[in-house]
């Protein structure tokens, strides 16, 4: 867990079914997100690489930097700018989720 002056992020394995699709198609589906919880944001799912159809993104030229999370990288599809996230040296703090991609649109599935 890290907090800073009332600022708190946790990271911890989920067991939640999550995907995420778009225009029909299977962009990501796992069973073993990472769960990241962070004061004033929605709950973002992070995806290990070998869940994520890799092969559908593009590279983007977009950096953020998060003084929380450290700086991200982004990747697209090709009607869709900026589409997923990963930081791919996060801060040690949230180390856990390195190399990890999150999306904007991940919804969670019953099984």
């Amino acid at each position: 867990m890290t907090s800073t002056t009332g600022h708190v992020i946790t990271v911890e394995p989920g067991t939640e079914h999550v995907r995420v699709v778009r225009d029909g198609r299977m962009l990501a589906e796992s069973r073993r997100p990472l769960v990241l919880r962070e004061t004033g944001c929605p709950v973002r799912y992070y995806l290990p690489p070998e869940d994520v159809r890799t092969e559908l993104l593009t590279a983007s030229d977009t950096r953020t930097h998060c003084p929380f999370k450290g700086d991200a990288s982004y990747w697209s599809l090709p009607d869709a700018a900026d589409l997923v996230w990963a930081y791919p040296d996060p801060k040690p703090e949230v180390a856990a989720i390195k190399d990890h991609f999150c999306f904007y649109d991940t919804e969670t599935v019953s099984d």
